[in-house]
């Protein structure tokens, strides 16, 4: 018998490899706009996982006043263009889709707009089809549970412990955790050590070898 009855997966940088492309669109917006000279290592410490409000708030703290009323309609308006020219899917990931034999979904902190230009890029959009869901739909963000549990109960799925969650950044770690759900952390391009700290039950590197590495955890975990 199957230990989960639902997978919630994460979308940047788990479906799609768009962290890389946003992040560098996003660090030439904040060097024009402030200054600032920040790596891609950077972005990834500082931003990954954050939904657009969280990201404000952050640059807030930064610049120690309101960011200008433009910043986040530009930021997303130029990072939207960059995904819908070049954005790819995560290597791998049709190979774990179509092996899976369970009930799937997204929970992003992604907006609707980005992902619908991300998976349809990429055209993994029919396969996610009425089961896509952002944060901009519950009052709190990752690292909060909110979206977990909103997804869940959407899907039908109200045992928090019957769904697996698949996410790359410490937030999405946290938030999965706190849900009660079973994380694994995706490593391809994330530090396998802050998602473990961050509470990871398991962490795997390879897309592909998901189905596998889902029955191994659930024959060692009895």
């Amino acid at each position: 018998m199957n230990r989960f009855e639902l997978i919630i997966f994460d979308c940047d940088g788990v479906l799609v490899d768009s962290e890389r492309i946003a992040n560098e669109v996003f660090a030439k917006v904040l060097n024009e706009e402030f200054g600032f000279s920040l790596s891609l290592d950077d972005m990834f410490e500082t931003f990954v996982g954050n939904s657009s409000q969280q990201c404000m708030k952050i640059i807030e703290q930064m610049i120690g006043s309101k960011p200008p009323p433009h910043l986040e309609a530009r930021y997303k308006k130029e990072i939207n263009e960059a995904l819908s020219k070049s954005v790819v899917a995560v290597n791998g990931i049709e190979q774990a889709l179509a092996e899976l034999s369970i009930p799937y979904c997204v929970a992003s902190s992604g907006s609707y707009e980005k992902m619908n230009t991300t998976l349809g890029r990429t055209n993994l959009l029919k396969l996610f089809d009425g089961k896509i869901y952002s944060t901009s739909d519950v009052a709190r963000g990752k690292p909060f549970p909110d979206i977990y549990i909103h997804a869940a109960k959407n899907m039908g799925y109200r045992e928090p412990s019957k769904c697996l969650v698949i996410e790359d950044s410490p937030l999405g770690v946290e938030g999965g955790v706190a849900a009660g759900m079973v994380v694994f952390g995706y490593t391809e391009l994330a530090r396998e050590e802050r998602l473990i700290q961050s509470g990871a039950h398991r962490t795997f590197s390879e897309m592909s070898k998901l189905a596998n590495e889902i029955t191994t955890y659930e024959q060692t975990a009895l």
